[in-house]
This record gives C-alpha cells, sequence and structure tokens, in this order.
C-alpha cells in the first residue's frame, strides 16, 4: 500500500513538472540584449536604442499584455519593431494584437511589417487600417528617415512575399523590392536598416550591403538544443540555419528573434518567448 501510494506522489509530481516547464517555456518571456557597433553610424545614434518583438500569433501575455509591455517599457526603447506575424491564420483574432499596439504606440514609435500569416488571413487591408489608426508605422515597401538632431538613418521594410506561390519568385520578388527602394534613398552611404520577415534571405540582404536586418519567423526553430540550434523552421525546414541572434554574412548583421507565440505546433522547449533589445554604438 505504502509503495502504491509512493508510485502515484512519483507520478503526479513528475507531471506537475512537466506541466509547469511547458508553461514556463511558453509564458515566461526572455529578453536578450545585443549591442551593434558601426563606424557608419552618426554620432547622434549612439547609445539608440531598438526593442523588436515578432510573430505574436495571437497570444496574449496576462490581461492587456501587461506582462509583456512591462519589459517593453523598461527596456526604455526610442524606437519598437515588430517583424510580422501578429496575428494567425488559424485563429484570426485581431483585437489581441490591436491592444498590444494600443499599448505599444504610447511608449515608442512603432515600425511594422507584415509577415505571412497577416496575408494568409485575407483580412491584411482591414486589418492594415486598424494599424495605421492605432498611430503604427506600417512599412510596405518602402522607407523611413529615423531623425535625431540633424543626423539621420534610413529604416527601410519590406512586404513578406508569400502570396506568390514560388520560393524561387519569393526570393526574385524581395530582391526586385529592395532594388526599387534603394533606388529612392537619396543618400546611398548612409546606415540602413531593415525591417523584413524572413531570416533565411541573408544572402539576398547582404547583397545591397544593408548594415542591420531585423526578422522573426522561424520561431527558433521550435526545440532548441545543444550544439544543433534550433530542430525546425518554415521554409527552412530542419536544422535550420537562421532561427536566433546575431548571424553575419559580408557587411550584412541579421538579428532574429525567436517570437513570442506559436501556430501550428503549440509548444516550444529551450526557447522561450523573446523581446530583443538592440543597442547601437558609434565606434570609435
Amino acid at each position: 500500500m505504502k509503495t502504491s501510494r509512493k508510485k502515484l506522489v512519483t507520478i503526479g509530481a513528475a507531471l506537475t513538472s512537466i506541466v509547469c516547464f511547458s508553461y514556463e517555456q511558453n509564458n515566461r518571456i526572455s529578453s536578450s540584449e545585443i549591442t551593434i557597433k558601426s563606424e557608419k553610424l552618426p554620432q547622434s545614434f549612439d547609445n539608440f536604442n531598438i526593442v523588436q518583438l515578432s510573430d505574436l500569433h495571437n497570444k496574449s501575455f496576462r490581461k492587456n499584455h501587461s506582462k509583456l509591455v512591462k519589459k517593453v517599457i523598461h527596456a526604455n526603447p526610442n524606437i519598437i519593431l515588430f517583424t510580422g506575424d501578429l496575428v494567425d491564420k488559424r485563429s484570426y483574432r485581431p483585437e489581441i494584437s490591436l491592444i498590444l499596439m494600443k499599448k505599444l504606440v504610447k511608449i515608442a514609435p512603432v515600425y511594422y511589417v507584415t509577415g505571412n500569416h497577416e496575408w494568409a488571413t485575407g483580412h491584411f487591408h482591414e486589418f492594415e487600417n486598424s494599424l495605421i489608426n492605432l498611430g503604427v508605422h506600417v512599412l510596405r515597401n518602402t522607407y523611413k528617415e529615423l531623425v535625431v538632431g540633424d543626423e539621420i538613418i534610413h529604416l527601410l521594410g519590406i512586404d513578406d512575399p508569400s502570396s506568390l506561390a514560388e520560393p524561387i519568385r519569393e526570393r526574385q520578388s524581395t530582391g526586385e523590392t529592395l532594388r526599387t527602394l534603394f533606388k529612392e534613398i537619396d543618400n546611398k552611404s548612409s546606415y540602413k536598416i531593415l525591417l523584413s520577415h524572413r531570416p533565411e534571405f541573408l544572402s539576398l540582404y547582404a547583397q545591397f550591403d544593408i548594415d542591420l536586418i531585423f526578422s522573426g519567423h522561424a520561431h527558433g526553430g521550435q526545440f532548441r538544443f545543444p550544439v544543433l540550434g534550433g530542430l525546425f523552421a518554415p521554409h527552412q525546414g530542419f536544422l535550420p540555419r537562421y532561427t536566433s541572434g546575431i548571424n553575419i554574412e559580408k557587411n550584412s548583421t541579421l538579428i532574429v528573434n525567436r517570437g513570442l507565440g506559436n501556430s501550428l505546433f503549440p509548444q516550444r522547449i529551450f526557447n522561450r518567448p523573446e523581446i530583443i533589445v538592440t543597442k547601437l554604438s558609434v565606434m570609435r
């Protein structure tokens, strides 16, 4: 009898541990701090603070996202970037995302680009209008000049090409978009930041000598393991190359956000939701 009771207690403890671990992996937000140094940065942008969020997929962090908003406020950003998939195509609930955006625009200017899920919902244009009405800067194959004092850097944002059927066409389309954008920018030598949902196009971004790229989409590889990294990412398959952190090719640095929510697969392992805080630093 005592042995049976001990087994039940052990099983109960094990199940409780698994449930607690699973909950923590999906809900306890991690903050990653990155410093990017460059000689091209204007002096006025030294210590410029950027918060990047990505891939919310309708997830909520406590009531009105209070947990997430608190972390963003603590980071004291000059700007906030959101790199796509605010909503989820399998369960379109835009009000969850709009509540977050309404909170964020009160902290700092918010710049947003689309992910594949926005287009897959079939409701993007209505959603876009809601974001614009809240004061979100929706960057759709365009750019903004970020000004501090009398100095500027360029912030570019491109649409996710997921409406195109073939992956090779998606890459070509992205390249054409970037070529058009660069023709419009007067100061070719300025420091340039790109927002693009897709990290797997890094070699393409590097062809344009874009200084800094922020992406998401990979969900950190969903499950993360020592040495191997992420297990699987959309459009990259198993053991993907670009799932998190800093990735460098030529003169371009790519920062991949592990994202906040989940989509098809509901569980993260060793891959907690992430907010990235990037500080720009003038290399002396």
